[in-house]
């Protein structure tokens, strides 16, 4: 609890002292300080670089990579009541226009985040401090806007690329292609910040980037570019440093008491009953308004439902109940979920926490963290890249430890209502999996492996935000037909969300 405190207070109060958070303006003003007065000792450093990760959280509602992820994408509807936040009904319609909220906020907040990383790569490294710390520092700095640039580039496409601390006089900067940006700040800052980031932390630590997340993300970048061969050797180091595992209970990823887990390869920080607040509204946005105090959007669509396989005997994937509520079915609260509550019949549950928990009175101050990146995530990006490589048969132990995991929830979960058996008259039982329930792959050709892997993408890591990002980089073909019920949606047109209206005010040199 204090780990979680210490890294996202203290960035809070950085952004008060220095004049970079308006969410927190109405808290007390603790100081003021220049950027060159500010970063002179190593406690200010450290309060800089916690204040770089604060556009990550969703403890604001400006960072809204949900309705990119999610709503844009085929798993997810808007949600929420007619009108109410218009413009992400927009998005989900793909009527989207330059002075969009989404689409302006989310620019902001991703360019704040390169600006404080850029303070702290330019003036960290004149501080008189603890190597040790000091590199640590600059590492985690590389990783977020390594991070920031891959949010940004995957958005909007071809963006102004900022290394360094600029005046408002220099920013007049045009795009820089896609294949840039991952060439001369992704790659370069992730491969710098797998030298200086430790494998893991301790104490007070516990959730900043790691070497293992720095890693993971440089295989996603080689991924998105299609340089197979370097993804699938980056994510095998990923598995080598000896830290990530996947979790017998795939619900465990979503619940308050496995927070930076052993399959957590990176989270986005949240608490609960703060102040300034660093909690998760999230666990507001996407709840039901009744008894709950919710907003109900991020709706998972009748299709994304559809997708979960089911035994011949009607048993379906056990991670369909784990992140859907749907009819009849418990909700997080134990009570029956009513698919009344929203507007598609149905709620996502894994940014969801009980009212025993948080109660209605305090529900956007949620104590769930954002895995950003997770293990299972990191095997299926292997297979994937080996697939594509015509290494099919090594392809295929990875994609089936994911599914091996979701069948054996059934096992570790006394929740489920397993089939029993066991040696009549002995008095044992044993829980058992189902007959038939999401059995290993076994097809090795390269087109049928690579629809069983982006099949078990979408179940695996369905209402996390990643599916728009995969449907575009898997092409138009495949993003046409799965966007098919969305009929303003043209590969062409919508491959990339458009620049915001203030960036075309201000920066006169973006071209168009």
């Amino acid at each position: 609890m204090k780990r979680i405190y210490v890294l996202l207070l203290s960035a809070c109060l950085l952004a008060l002292t220095m004049g970079g958070c308006k969410n927190y303006l109405d808290e007390q003003l603790l100081g003021n300080y220049s950027d060159g007065a500010f970063y002179q000792t190593q406690a200010q450093a450290i309060l800089a670089i916690n204040a770089a990760y604060t556009p990550l959280t969703f403890s604001s509602d400006r960072n809204r990579l949900w309705v990119f992820g999610d709503v844009a994408s085929d798993d997810a509807a808007k949600g929420g009541d007619p009108g109410d936040q218009a413009d992400i009904g927009l998005i989900d319609d793909f009527q989207i226009y330059p002075s969009n909220g989404p689409v302006e906020s989310q620019w902001g907040e991703m360019y704040e985040g390169i600006y404080r990383c850029n303070q702290i790569l330019a003036r960290v490294p004149a501080i008189n401090m603890s190597a040790t710390v000091q590199n640590r520092i600059l590492g985690e700095a590389r990783f977020l806007r390594a991070l920031y640039y891959f949010y940004l580039v995957n958005i909007y496409g071809p963006i102004p690329l900022l290394l360094e601390p600029k005046n408002a006089d220099q920013l007049q900067i045009t795009q820089s292609p896609v294949a840039t940006i991952y060439e001369q700040a992704i790659e370069p800052d992730l491969q710098e910040a797998i030298k200086n980031l430790p494998s893991a932390y301790t104490g007070s630590d516990v959730g900043r980037a790691t070497k293992g997340a720095a890693t993971a993300l440089l295989a996603k970048a080689y991924l998105y570019e299609k340089k197979w061969q370097l993804a699938a050797t980056t994510a095998a180091q990923v598995q080598a440093i000896g830290n990530y595992s996947l979790l017998p209970v795939f619900s465990q990823n979503f619940d308050q008491a496995h927070k930076n887990s052993t399959e957590t390869v990176f989270a986005v920080q949240h608490l609960t009953g703060q102040v300034p607040f660093t909690g998760n509204r999230l666990n507001q946005w996407f709840a039901p308004r009744a008894n709950e105090n919710g907003y109900f959007f991020n709706a998972p669509t009748v299709g994304f439902v559809n997708e979960f396989e089911k035994t011949s005997a009607g048993v379906v994937d056990p991670r369909l109940d784990y992140t859907v509520g749907r009819s009849g079915k418990n909700w997080v609260n134990g009570q029956s979920f009513d698919p009344a509550w929203s507007p598609t019949g149905y709620l996502t549950k894994k940014h969801e926490q009980p009212l025993s928990e948080i109660p209605a009175s305090t529900k956007g101050d949620g104590n769930l963290n954002y895995v950003a990146i997770r293990y299972a995530d990191v095997l299926l990006w292997q297979a994937e890249a080996l697939n594509e490589l015509g290494r099919s048969a090594e392809a295929l132990p990875l994609l089936n430890q994911v599914r091996k995991r979701a069948r054996e929830s059934y096992l570790n979960d006394p929740t489920l209502s397993a089939p029993i058996s066991g040696t009549p008259g002995s008095g044992t039982v044993v829980a058992t999996v189902p007959a038939g329930l999401l059995p290993d792959v076994t097809n090795t050709s390269q087109s049928s492996l690579r629809d069983a892997i982006y099949h078990e993408r979408r179940v695996e890591l369905g209402q996390e935000f990643h599916r728009f990002f995969d449907l575009m980089r898997w092409g138009k073909d495949y993003a046409q037909n799965a966007l098919r019920d969305k009929p303003s949606f043209t590969y062409d047109a919508n491959r990339y969300f458009p620049i915001p209206q203030s960036e075309r005010d201000t920066n006169k040199a973006l071209k168009f």
